[in-house]
């Protein structure tokens, strides 16, 4: 399989390409890495150029990690991948998830 990747220097999402590819739920490679926040066997949570991404999963480990390239390979049982907002996190707390 042949991967072309295309960087960008524009940091707005309109712009920027984020490629994740995840071969037999076992193997995740995700371009477009700013941070790794958290990680465990069983949960990743990355700053991605288009949100927060939060893996789950079992026996998860990260294999490759450079900020310098921002890719991140990932594997091990892969059950969830899940986005949301940069801005969502930061100005998120328990109040305001109650009233929402």
């Amino acid at each position: 399989m042949i991967q072309e990747e295309r960087k960008t220097t524009f940091k707005d999402s309109s712009s920027t390409i984020q490629n994740l590819i995840l071969e037999n739920r076992e193997k995740l490679t995700i371009s477009g890495v700013i941070d790794v926040l958290s990680f465990d066997d069983q949960i990743v949570i990355l700053e991605t150029e288009l949100g927060m991404l939060t893996i789950k999963g079992e026996d998860l480990r990260i294999n490759k990690l450079s900020i310098d390239t921002q890719d991140v390979i990932i594997e091990g049982n892969i059950v969830a991948l899940t986005y949301s907002d940069k801005e969502e996190k930061k100005n998120s707390s328990l109040l305001g998830k109650i009233f929402k």
